[in-house]
């Protein structure tokens, strides 16, 4: 039950991530870069994709993802379509990962050391949810600056 409502929770936000690329006014302003914030939009949607299949779809749920972070903070001018199939493409990763996991599973010891340190499932899990909304906050603020 937990897992599910954590999925619920995942799957909204990488909705509004998607709502997000999709409400910037041109393909060029998702690549600005202003002053506030240093990453562009597109960047920034590169990096929670890849962070969030990374961690989630490769290390929990076993798809074989491997991330290419530096990819996502040098990639440039890639299409707004292109940026919104990837969004589609995490939720599912984020789907399919999630059926695959049982609530007892969350009590668990993440499958790889975060930073040096043990950390239960569950709590890495609220720190990646955490993440993922502190760059909507960003994106949401880019937007609305232009």
């Amino acid at each position: 039950m937990m897992v599910e409502h954590i999925s619920t929770h995942f799957d909204r936000d990488l909705q509004r991530l998607y709502t997000e690329i999709e409400a910037f006014p041109s393909e060029a302003d998702l690549w600005r870069v202003s002053g506030v914030v240093a990453n562009s939009a597109g960047n920034l949607c590169l990096h929670l994709c890849g962070n969030l299949e990374h961690f989630i779809g490769g290390l929990l749920g076993g798809s074989g993802y491997v991330r290419d972070r530096e990819h996502a903070f040098a990639a440039r001018n890639i299409p707004r379509a292109e940026l919104l199939a990837e969004v589609d493409r995490t939720r599912k990763a984020l789907a399919k990962a999630f059926a695959t996991l049982g609530d007892e599973r969350l009590q668990e010891p993440f499958p790889i050391p975060i930073q040096g340190e043990e950390l239960n499932t569950a709590y890495f899990l609220l720190h990646l949810e955490g993440h993922l909304n502190y760059h909507l906050g960003q994106l949401n603020y880019l937007r609305r600056m232009l």
